[in-house]
C-alpha cells in the first residue's frame, strides 16, 4: 500500500503545474524550473505519456510543460518530446517524425524483443522507465521487480500506443470490428470539437495527463500487486505437477482469480517443459472447482485440449450421469471450461479429457 500512496503523490506532481511561491524569510532565489517542450495544437497519447513519465522524474517533477512549435523556444527547454524533428538523447531531443527516424525498442536495447517502431512515448520510457519505476517502487533499479515489471508495462501499456501513433494496424487485413475505446482514443476525445467556438487545448492537455497518468499507476499497481505475485504461484504449481496427475499436465492453483495464462506459456518456455499443459484445475469463491483447457495462444480463444465434445452444453444431474462423475455442475458449451463440486471431481473430468485424447489419437494413429 506504501508503493501505490507514494505513486499517487508522485501522479499528482506529475499532472500538477509546476511549483508555487510561498510565504516565509528570503532565501536564495531558486534555479528556473525546467521545461519540457512538446508541440502545441492537437495532443495524442504518446506526447501525454511522455510528458507524464518525465515528470515521475525527480529532476524534472517541478518542470514547466511548454506547447509550441516555435523553435525558438524549445531551443530553451530542457527537454523535448514530440517535435523538433531531432533524436537525439544526448541533448534529450526525443522526436519520431523525421524521415530517418526508425528506432524501436529492440534497436536500442538489444535485449528487449520489440520491434515496434517507437513514438515519443516509447522513446522516455525506453530511456527512462527502470529510473521511474525505481523511484515509484523503492527496487533496485537493475533487480528483478524492476526488469520484470519494466518489460510487462512495456508490452502491454507504451507499445500499443507507439504502434498507434506510428500507424501500425495490430493485424493484417480488415479488422472484424471497431476498437474505440483505447486509450489513444480517449485522450483523443479530450481534444476540441472541429466545430467547438473554443479551440484552446491546454485545458484538454491537462485532463489528458490526468487521465494517462492514472492509468499508467494503477496498471503499474496492478502487475506489481497482483500479476508479479502470480508468477510465483504458477510456478510453484508447474513444479509439482506431478503432484497432481502423473501425465505432469495438469496444473492445480491453490487459489481461483490468479492470472495465470500468460505466466503459464512464458514458463513453458523459461523452464524448457517437454510437454506443453493442456489443463488447469483452481476453485472459485464458492468453493466449488474449475477445469479450463489452456488456450492454444496469448491472444486466442481457442483450446488445446477442450472438454469432450459429448459434455458440451450439459449440466448438473445429466452431466454426472452422462460422464459417470458425480458433482458436475456445467461445461461450457465450447469446452474451454467445465465445473465440479468437488477437487476430485474436477481432476477426474481432466483424466477423462486427457483419457479421450489419447483414445483419439490412438485411434487416428
Amino acid at each position: 500500500m506504501r508503493s501505490a500512496a507514494r505513486a499517487a503523490r508522485l501522479m499528482a506532481a506529475a499532472v500538477g503545474a509546476g511549483s508555487g511561491a510561498g510565504s516565509g524569510p528570503k532565501r536564495p532565489r531558486p534555479e528556473p524550473a525546467p521545461r519540457i517542450g512538446t508541440h502545441d495544437g492537437t495532443f495524442h497519447c504518446d506526447e501525454v505519456l511522455a510528458c507524464y513519465l518525465l515528470r515521475l522524474l525527480p529532476r524534472y517533477r517541478d518542470a514547466e510543460v511548454v506547447r509550441t512549435r516555435d523553435p525558438q523556444r524549445l531551443a530553451q527547454c530542457d527537454v523535448v518530446v514530440d517535435v523538433g524533428g531531432e533524436y537525439d538523447p544526448e541533448r534529450h531531443r526525443y522526436d519520431h517524425h523525421q524521415r530517418s527516424f526508425t528506432q524501436s525498442m529492440r534497436s536500442l536495447r538489444p535485449d528487449k524483443p520489440w520491434t515496434t517502431k517507437l513514438s515519443s512515448a516509447g522513446l522516455v520510457y525506453c530511456h527512462f522507465g527502470t529510473q521511474i519505476l525505481t523511484g515509484l517502487l523503492g527496487q533496485p533499479e537493475d533487480g528483478a521487480v524492476v526488469t520484470a515489471l519494466y518489460d510487462k508495462l512495456y508490452e502491454n501499456f507504451v507499445e500499443e500506443i507507439d504502434a498507434i501513433d506510428n500507424g501500425i494496424a495490430q493485424a493484417e487485413g480488415e479488422p472484424r470490428y471497431a476498437l474505440t475505446t483505447t486509450l489513444s482514443a480517449r485522450v483523443g476525445h479530450l481534444n476540441p470539437r472541429w466545430n467547438d467556438p473554443d479551440q484552446d487545448t491546454e485545458a484538454g492537455f491537462k485532463r489528458a495527463m490526468e487521465l494517462v497518468g492514472g492509468e499508467f499507476i494503477d496498471r503499474l499497481d496492478y502487475y506489481h500487486r497482483a500479476w508479479l505475485p502470480a508468477r510465483a504461484l504458477v510456478e510453484e504449481a508447474v513444479r509439482r505437477r506431478f503432484e497432481v496427475d502423473a501425465s505432469g499436465v495438469v496444473l492445480e492453483l491453490p487459489q481461483g482469480g490468479c492470472p495465470w495464462k500468460e505466466h503459464v506459456f512464458r514458463l513453458e518456455q523459461e523452464l524448457a517443459l517437454p510437454e506443453p499443459l493442456q489443463l488447469v484445475l483452481f476453485p472459485d469463491r464458492g468453493g466449488q472447482w474449475r477445469v479450463q483447457s489452456v488456450p492454444a495462444g496469448p491472444h486466442t480463444f481457442q483450446s488445446r485440449l477442450p472438454l469432450p465434445e459429448p459434455w458440451r452444453g450439459v449440466r448438473d444431474e445429466a452431466l454426472s450421469q452422462l460422464t459417470g462423475i458425480p458433482g458436475c455442475i456445467f461445461v461450457h458449451a465450447s469446452g474451454f471450461i467445465g465445473g465440479n463440486r468437488t477437487r476430485e471431481g474436477a481432476l477426474e473430468m481432466a483424466r477423462r479429457t486427457l483419457a479421450q485424447r489419447q483414445e483419439g489419437g490412438a485411434q487416428s494413429g
